[in-house]
């Protein structure tokens, strides 16, 4: 092929290229806390006093006392015809709480509870260990949100 072949090979990409219209996809300005979350279940909230969280990554742990938070459900009431649209939100009974890490990866996460209970006795020491999970909650064009989240009842720790 002659450098005329390949003048009309490259002007005829370059036109069926320009035929493409790429539209940029809007992603939410959510940002993300790298952590582990934790609900106390309703059926276990009024023995626990305080709680401490420690979660070893990838060879560094950290380790604080978590705030406790009720924990609500909330539930959708109406929708106008013009989008708008109302919830009301509930107690439901849990405790909520959050432990902030410098990192989340996917690689397997090690975690404790243990504190106080209501009436200042030490809680049971209760350990788990799991995968965090990889997601893309917005779509693979908006980046991968790693999350880990524990539930903790009288029975021990399970993933969430």
């Amino acid at each position: 092929m002659g450098k005329i072949g390949v003048a009309f090979t490259l002007a005829g990409a370059a036109v069926l290229l320009s035929g493409c219209v790429f539209e940029p996809v809007a992603c939410p300005a959510v940002g993300h806390v790298a952590g582990v979350s934790v609900t106390v279940a309703a059926e276990y909230a009024d023995q626990v006093g305080s709680l401490r969280l420690k979660a070893c990554q990838d060879a560094g742990c950290t380790a604080k006392d978590v705030i406790l938070n009720p924990g609500a459900v909330t539930a959708d009431e109406s929708c106008t015809p013009d989008g708008v649209c109302s919830a009301t939100s509930s107690p439901d009974g849990t405790l909520q709480g959050f432990l902030e890490l410098p990192a989340l990866s996917e690689s397997p996460l090690e975690v404790t509870a243990s504190g106080t209970s209501t009436a200042g006795a030490a809680l049971p020491t209760r350990t788990l260990e799991f995968t965090p999970k990889g997601e893309y909650p917005f779509g693979e064009q908006c980046g991968r949100v790693i999350s880990a989240a524990v539930w903790l009842d009288a029975a021990g720790l399970r993933q969430r």
